[in-house]
């Protein structure tokens, strides 16, 4: 393969996937940097023989990092966590990681960078998980100067963990809890799996994103009692929809938080105090040449196996 060389951490991941994917059709060859390469094999098949290869690396060691980066011509960072724990802390993972390989990316003399961070990054945010992603932004700025920074909200695709844990709650529970501020929750303006892959190289081929911010959000905002009561209406489910009082869902939320993978934690809580929707002030979807897909596009098709009986099994859409 003649084309660039783009290495990707995190690209075994839901936008991972598609990143590659749209990255080895356009001809690039790809350097898929994960903690565990045997987990990422499934990425050889999206391109030519050696045109995908999953190499080691762990965000915390300089080593594997620096190896991961030498020779790329551009350098995309993917890697985030919902939850805190362990070595693998919010700031070893947004800050400290995303700053360590901004920095090998800028030695190895790649000429593009592109860090994945969130809407509603903030050093003044109540979570800890904004503000890490904050600080995160602004040590790979300062690291790597012309890095574009991506910022979406909710991502929802076939393998998301956003509509699909809903539409599996729906299909247990008799309530669907709404959190967050009172009656309706926060609101959120989901945005499409493979628009977010296309701003990603958009990001890297264009040399007029080096230096922004590009805050990434689909078409229409929901509440989260909306977005509930379209899962509902996607799944064919009949389910009562109810706000939970805030100390109620504190108390849950400190029992699992001891679970080894929590679904829900009192950090993402505080994240739910907050609209998680695009400013305005910054550049977004449009201003890189894409149309965003609406959630009614895609979501009814991958959600159509949480109906009642099963329902008929749809193509899933890939990017």
């Amino acid at each position: 393969m003649a084309g660039r060389l783009i290495t990707v951490f995190g690209g075994s991941g839901f936008i991972g996937r598609h990143l590659v994917r749209r990255l080895a059709q356009a001809g690039d060859r790809v350097r898929v940097a994960v903690r565990h390469p045997d987990s990422a094999l499934f990425l050889k098949t999206m391109g030519d023989v050696g045109q995908v290869t999953p190499v080691q690396a762990n965000l915390r060691d300089d080593r594997s990092v620096a190896a991961a980066c030498a020779g790329a011509d551009a350098v995309v960072n993917l890697v985030g966590i919902l939850y805190s724990r362990g070595k693998q802390s919010f700031a070893a993972v947004h800050h400290e990681g995303a700053l360590r390989v901004a920095a090998a990316a800028r030695t190895a003399g790649a000429k593009r960078f592109v860090q994945m961070s969130a809407l509603g990054a903030s050093a003044r945010s109540p979570a800890e998980y904004a503000r890490t992603k904050a600080m995160g932004e602004e040590a790979v700025k300062n690291a790597f100067p012309g890095a574009t920074i991506v910022r979406p909200s909710v991502v929802f695709g076939p393998e998301d963990g956003f509509f699909n844990r809903f539409a599996a709650m729906a299909a247990i529970s008799p309530v669907l809890p709404v959190v967050g501020r009172p009656p309706a929750g926060p609101s959120f303006q989901p945005v499409y799996v493979g628009d977010v892959a296309e701003a990603i190289v958009k990001a890297i081929d264009d040399p007029a994103t080096q230096g922004k911010t590009y805050e990434l959000g689909g078409p229409a905002r929901y509440t989260m009692a909306e977005i509930m009561a379209l899962v509902l209406q996607w799944t064919g489910r009949k389910r009562i929809v109810a706000w939970m009082p805030s100390g109620l869902v504190n108390l849950q939320a400190c029992l699992l938080e001891l679970l080894p993978v929590p679904p829900l934690t009192r950090d993402q809580l505080r994240l739910l105090d907050t609209d998680n929707v695009t400013s305005g002030a910054l550049p977004g979807l449009e201003a890189l040449g894409i149309q965003p897909t609406p959630a009614e596009a895609v979501v009814p098709a991958y959600l159509e196996r949480f109906r009642r009986g099963g329902g008929k099994r749809q193509p899933l859409r890939t990017a």
